[in-house]
């Protein structure tokens, strides 16, 4: 009877138990969501899911996985997730601030949550007016905070993994390398091209109007420059925030040119075929503005000067045919207008 009782209590404790799961319970709620009311769960090629949310924002769902890093999508935004089998994870959110005001909880959130905000760590030191305006004391002292807060995360979720600790101290000195070498560029040419400098001239290039167009043409204006290519995804992601600028703008005394690099690259090296691709992404994009194509792309006499390595790139010459900023705030930053209003 004893044996018996033994027996029992061990099948009541091996029911309670359960057999650990073959997948992942992710749930949660992304406010103010897109309207594909989407959320996209993929791994490169390796794996892909597409759950569908509620009209109020939330979802849940089940996933089959192989333990690891992933990455999910909603409307134009994405962040990185941690899924394992047997887990329940859950995430809140607000699409309007997407990654700035997500929380990860359930299962695997500690090494969600040191992930998400070891991300956020470079958004915070490396920020839009560090690299608008920053000198490079700035960069230095935002470096060595950067470096600092990061530690401070590895303290404060000391449970998360030796793995994904070396995997975020390799994506971490990566993006440190990556923001060292954009920021020395940029140094660079603001030290070369300083203020009230007469500007590097370009002359005769293409453009789309009909005709050619050189710098000379602006004289008594001010002209704002965008340097792009139909293949840059950045360039493209400024184009809505150009158009507004240029709507607030359009009747004041400025001129605003987007010149071309486009020389092959995204059209198989086929410099023909990338001559079409600009052409017709500026009818389907229905750019405003002047638009130009550089006669040797990179290699422009104007792009050297300027020492315009990486794209977009945007520069702002005085009436005179000074220069004002060789590297001046993109589009998208509110910089922009507010120093446009102090000169127009």
């Amino acid at each position: 009877m004893k044996k018996l009782l033994i027996f029992c209590i061990a099948a009541a404790l091996f029911a309670c138990k359960g057999e650990p799961k073959d997948y992942v319970t992710l749930s949660g709620k992304i406010a103010n969501p897109d309207e594909s009311k989407t959320l996209k769960i993929f791994q490169g090629r390796n794996y892909e899911k597409i759950i569908n949310l509620n009209d109020d924002g939330s979802f849940e769902d089940t996933l089959k996985v192989v333990a690891g890093d992933y990455n999910f999508q909603h409307g134009k935004e994405f962040g990185p997730i941690y899924l394992k089998n047997n887990n329940v994870t859950s995430f809140e959110t607000d699409y309007n601030s997407f990654v700035d005001s997500m929380e990860f909880k359930g299962d695997a959130s500690d090494i969600n949550n040191f992930s998400l905000k070891s991300f956020l760590l470079a958004k915070k030191h490396f920020n839009e007016v560090l690299i608008a305006n920053g000198s490079k004391e700035d960069f230095d002292n935002a470096t060595k905070a950067y470096k600092a807060d990061y530690e401070g995360l590895k303290t404060k979720y000391s449970e998360v993994d030796s793995t994904h600790i070396a995997m975020m101290d390799k994506n971490v000195n990566t993006t440190l390398s990556q923001v060292t070498r954009f920021m020395t560029g940029k140094l660079a040419a603001r030290s070369a091209m300083p203020k009230g400098s007469p500007s590097p001239d370009f002359k005769n290039y293409e453009n789309n109007a009909g005709g050619n167009t050189s710098l000379s043409d602006f004289k008594g204006k001010y002209v704002y420059i965008d340097v792009w290519a139909t293949w840059c995804g950045p360039c493209i992601k400024e184009i809505p925030s150009l158009k507004k600028v240029e709507e607030q703008f359009h009747d004041k005394n400025i001129e605003f040119v987007s010149i071309s690099v486009d020389n092959g690259r995204g059209y198989k090296n086929d410099a023909a075929a990338a001559y079409k691709g600009w052409k017709k992404m500026i009818v389907d994009k229905e750019l405003g503005g002047v638009q130009l194509i550089a006669d040797k792309a990179f290699s422009s006499d104007f792009m050297t000067s300027y020492q315009v390595t990486s794209i977009p790139r945007f520069i702002l010459i005085d009436p005179n045919g000074n220069i004002v900023s060789a590297d001046a705030p993109r589009p998208s930053n509110p910089a922009l207008v507010k120093l446009l209003n102090e000169l127009l």
